[in-house]
This record gives structure tokens, C-alpha cells and sequence, in this order.
């Protein structure tokens, strides 16, 4: 898993982004359910959007993300399928 706070760093899992960053939604891993991949891509988590993540729970699990003007809260098996890259 890469560390996405490196300016290096090209593509890695939406779970390891950390609070306050910003990145661009590149897919949903190959290896999601078909049923889940088509729930995050309605959610909006498609490739090219651009999500922040606003905060975490107490116990770091869920977490709110922002994109496309809302918030939305996933938790670490979903955010574990979507894969991005740092935001340019």
C-alpha cells in the first residue's frame, strides 16, 4: 500500500488517505463485488471525482468523505476498493 501524503506516490487506496487531504477517485479494485463496485460508483466514487476526507470516528472507522457537494460516510472494507491518486 503506498502513502498517499508523498507527492511521489501515484496510486493507492482511498483508506490510507489521511484527514484534510484531497484525491481523484482512479477505479473500484477488480476484485469488489459487482454489486458493491456499482453501490460506490452510484455513491459517486467514480473514476476521475475528486473526494476529500473531512473526518474520522472516534475509533477511526467510519469515515466522512466529501465529493460532488456531500458528504458520505464508508467504512474501511469499502474505502479498501477504491483506488486513487493524489489530487494534482
Amino acid at each position: 500500500m503506498l502513502n498517499l501524503e508523498s507527492a511521489t506516490a501515484a496510486v493507492g487506496l482511498l483508506r490510507n488517505v489521511k484527514v484534510g487531504a484531497k484525491c481523484v477517485v482512479r477505479g473500484i479494485d477488480a476484485s469488489a463485488h459487482p454489486l458493491v463496485a456499482r453501490r460506490l460508483i452510484d455513491l459517486g466514487f467514480s473514476p476521475g471525482a475528486q473526494v476529500e476526507v473531512v473526518r474520522k470516528a472516534p475509533m477511526g472507522d467510519p469515515v466522512i468523505y466529501r465529493l460532488g457537494g456531500f458528504e458520505i460516510a464508508l467504512r474501511g472494507a469499502q474505502t479498501k476498493l477504491i483506488e486513487v491518486e493524489p489530487r494534482p
